[in-house]
């Protein structure tokens, strides 16, 4: 196929696929845009008289842009200057992209962005292409320009990080997603009933002060299930941005509006309950923190421990 006006329609059918493998290397609708855009200009450009496999072209096209363009934003990363702004990103239905709320909402999760995000350039990527979408490892080499077993050794890497190991056995893993799971329901909802089930009378919340940046009459150290029940009520449009990640070993959370990490939620459990909170928002605590996908099967878990909620997970 060498005609201009194939390769345009060809394109167009794949312009989907081209956004999701941009999307998620990325983690930015706006950039994935861009890098779409990118692979037009360069693909008319090209000479695709001789390509078999169009499609797997164009995303090999794609993932060189990105992974410019990762590169290049390493040293200006564009992140909220302050907590408070994240206070005025809640969506809107009369402002909101329909398309980027459904990505941002689709299989691929903003705890998954988030993690991704502590990959290096060249990680994500093989990671992004291979896992994600089947990209051989040959192929792969080209775009990272390194032999297919480094390849290959960087898609492993950044599988055992993105699927960190928990340091608690599977059956509490699950138990603390179910916990984690009310929690945010019940935040997003503003519910202190719910909050109150799943939080230990003697609970103690603890926050830095990047975390509580904005926040009104915000204290370090919070104690007691109802305060710290009646402050979470106050945190509804943040918990919006808030998604289950594996936090150090244990189910934890993240805040992270549009896949850009900006807190870090640890908790602490006392059997089905949370006995501590620390929410994490000093960026050289973040960078300490280990982060990995809580994809424990928490819908599998016995459901005479989910009736223990009131609120079920969003």
């Amino acid at each position: 196929m060498n005609d201009q006006a194939q390769l345009a329609e060809h394109f167009d059918r794949s312009r989907g696929h081209l956004r999701g493998v941009a999307f998620r290397m990325l983690g930015s609708a706006d950039e994935a845009d861009d890098a779409v855009q990118e692979t037009w200009l360069r693909a008319c450009r090209a000479d695709s008289a001789s390509v078999d496999n169009l499609t797997a072209w164009l995303t090999t096209i794609t993932g060189r842009v990105c992974l410019d363009m990762l590169r290049s934003r390493s040293r200006r990363r564009e992140d909220f200057a302050d907590l408070t702004e994240l206070d005025m990103l809640a969506p809107h239905e009369e402002t909101a992209d329909p398309a980027d709320e459904a990505v941002l909402a689709d299989s691929v999760g903003l705890a998954l962005l988030v993690v991704l995000d502590t990959l290096g350039p060249a990680e994500r990527a093989a990671f992004v292409l291979h896992d994600l979408f089947a990209v051989p490892f040959d192929e792969i080499a080209v775009i990272v320009e390194r032999t297919p077993a480094a390849a290959k050794k960087l898609a492993s890497r950044a599988r055992r990080r993105v699927h960190d190991t928990a340091d608690v056995p599977s059956s509490d893993l699950v138990r603390q997603r179910v916990v984690v799971d009310a929690f945010l329901a019940a935040s997003r909802a503003g519910d202190i009933d719910a909050l109150l089930a799943v939080l230990a009378p003697d609970v103690v919340r603890r926050a830095d002060a990047v975390a509580l940046r904005g926040q009104v009459r915000a204290q370090a150290e919070m104690r007691g299930a109802r305060a710290v029940a009646e402050e979470t009520r106050t945190n509804i449009r943040r918990a919006r941005f808030a998604w289950p990640a594996l936090v150090n070993g244990a189910v934890g959370a993240v805040v992270a509006p549009h896949g850009r990490l900006q807190l870090v939620i640890e908790f602490a459990f006392s059997g089905d309950r949370i006995a501590s909170i620390d929410v994490i928002g000093d960026p050289a605590r973040l960078k300490e923190v280990r982060l990995g996908l809580a994809d424990c099967a928490a819908a599998v878990a016995e459901p005479s421990v989910r009736r223990q909620f009131s609120v079920q997970s969003a």
